[in-house]
């Protein structure tokens, strides 16, 4: 989903681009591990690379070299036992949980819009149509994902989604670590290659092997599960790449550090850090609150949202947390 200020998703979800219900109707899947151990990270080894693509969206150039110094990475999506582990030793409540602030909403918002709760996704064929895929789900959250009555009994080690920027800072903070910047991020999705796609080559299945949780088929209406899973699928459900990490394209997205420009912004300094707030993308009063996210999703097709590769990126706003976005964070030597 792109970035939209919270006056500029009330609008959305009031127009064809969103809905409002009282629950999502998402199907539940069942319990599935396909990775045998959970946890820990794997290192990447610091590198000099081509970071961006002329060749992609207009946001992800121009293409420029950058240094990152090595760094350890999450070999997979921070999952919802470990989220819980974080909630039950700190008694941390996150975004989705908490009521919003009505400074963020314009004066005429609904009363709906002011209670806790998330975004969600809603194909056509289960409550949705062909223009309005998206649904406000009030009391939707990480532990509620799919909304009121839904639960993660049985989605251990599926990743947490429903995850503001700040929930993931937290959760980063208190593990001693941070969340990757962007160039650390496409370093680590890059999988020690330069090809469009993390697997090297220009196909997104090579041989017709899905290397990633995607959409197939024609969005919104139709997910031909090519690749197994129907939504969000647990951690490492795919092979792992040459550094040993798993899912750095597609299930989730994922957030980085950085603030967000329309556009990369070309630094001769080492293990850059993006722009500065002020130069980013301003989009609520205006104060910057867009976050870059990366990796592209379970909702990236071909026909829509042709993300699933390295240098792919989007702009979210940084306090709200959807179905399709989750995290990962890395531990820096430096």
């Amino acid at each position: 989903m792109n970035l939209m200020s919270r006056a500029s998703i009330l609008l959305a979800l009031l127009s064809c681009s969103y809905s409002v219900m009282g629950q999502s109707p998402l199907h539940m899947r069942s319990s599935s591990v396909c990775l045998s151990e959970l946890g820990g990270q794997t290192w990447i080894e610091g590198s000099t690379f081509v970071m961006g693509d002329d060749m992609g969206y207009i946001e992800e150039s121009p293409a420029h070299e950058v240094e990152v110094s090595g760094f350890w990475i999450d070999t997979h999506e921070v999952t919802n036992a470990q989220f819980s582990n974080f909630v039950q030793e700190t008694g941390y409540v996150s975004v989705a949980e908490r009521l919003p602030d009505p400074s963020d909403w314009p004066a005429d918002v609904p009363a709906d819009f002011l209670k806790p709760g998330s975004v969600l996704f809603t194909p056509p064929n289960e409550g949705g149509s062909i223009n309005n895929w998206w649904s406000w789900v009030a009391g939707a959250n990480w532990q509620q994902p799919n909304g009121p009555g839904s639960g993660i009994v049985g989605r251990e080690n599926f990743p947490v989604i429903h995850i503001a920027f700040e929930d993931a800072a937290a959760y980063a903070s208190w593990a001693g670590r941070a969340l990757p910047t962007e160039a650390q991020f496409e370093l680590a999705a890059r999988n020690k290659g330069s090809g469009r796609f993390a697997w090297g080559g220009d196909e997104l299945a090579p041989g017709g092997h899905h290397r990633a949780n995607t959409w197939q088929g024609i969005f919104p209406s139709e997910n031909t599960r090519e690749d197994g899973h129907k939504g969000l699928a647990p951690v490492g459900c795919f092979d792992a790449n040459d550094y040993g990490a798993y899912d750095l394209i597609g299930n989730v997205w994922e957030w980085t550090s950085n603030w967000y420009y329309p556009g990369h912004i070309p630094s001769d300094s080492s293990d850059p850090e993006g722009p500065a707030q002020e130069e980013s993308y301003s989009a609520n009063h205006g104060k910057a609150v867009a976050r870059v996210i990366k990796g592209g999703s379970f909702l990236c097709a071909d026909n829509y949202c042709y993300r699933f590769r390295p240098a792919a990126r989007e702009s979210q706003d940084s306090g709200l947390g959807t179905s399709h976005i989750g995290f990962r964070t890395v531990l820096n030597i430096n």
